[in-house]
């Protein structure tokens, strides 16, 4: 039986840990691919281009918008992040389980195009936590991480939207559980209508012996 690609988003509040989860999937488990975000922030310290993100600008982006060439597309306290078309697709095609690391408005456009995708929001064992992480991460002023916790706050309102939730309290539990939701997306019939028809049709052929 050939295994369809699963298209998993997993998004969460800024800070909750949603990259270093990716990795460890990533690490652990070969039959994933990553997609690549584009992006018009700036790269912080350590990120690879086309690895981290693309980094365009501003003007590179929508022209990408008009091309129809991307998945989804948000803007994100100043900066577009967006979800290349062409590589989802084709690895897709190839079986491969898709990851989409994307903040919770890019989420629900993947939902509209995508109504097979699995979407998973990473939250925080509580809002205190989430504000130390940010602030030990070293790499934003007060005010962006003021204004990163008041958009947690404004998302915090959609969470009910995904389909499941994870709290990251250590990476490996966390990771642990979303390689078990995915594996699980796997056995849902939408997935393997293939292998039903077969079974369905040879069932009647049975039916018709008889």
């Amino acid at each position: 039986m050939d295994r369809k690609g699963v298209l998993v988003v997993i998004s969460g509040f800024a800070g909750v840990g949603k990259g270093t989860l990716v990795k460890s999937l990533m690490e652990k488990y070969d039959n994933y691919a990553l997609s690549v975000s584009m992006t018009t922030r700036a790269p912080r310290a350590g990120e690879q281009e086309g690895v981290s993100y693309f980094f365009v600008s501003r003007e590179k982006f929508e022209q990408t918008i008009a091309e129809d060439g991307l998945i989804e597309y948000a803007e994100y306290v100043g900066n577009y992040y967006g979800t290349p078309k062409s590589y989802v697709e084709d690895q897709l095609s190839k079986g491969k389980d898709v990851i989409l690391e994307i903040e919770i408005q890019g989420a629900h456009n993947i939902r509209k195009i995508y109504p097979d995708a699995v979407l998973i929001f990473v939250m925080p064992p509580s809002a205190e936590m989430l504000k130390e992480r940010l602030t030990g991460r070293g790499t934003e002023t007060a005010e962006v991480i003021k204004k990163r916790m008041d958009r947690a706050a404004q998302e915090a309102t959609g969470i009910e939207d995904y389909d499941y939730i994870v709290v990251n309290d250590t990476v490996e539990q966390c990771t642990a559980k979303l390689r078990e939701i995915i594996e699980t997306a796997h056995c849902r019939p939408v997935m393997n209508e293939d292998f039903i028809t077969a079974v369905r049709s040879e069932l009647k052929a049975m039916a018709g012996e008889g």
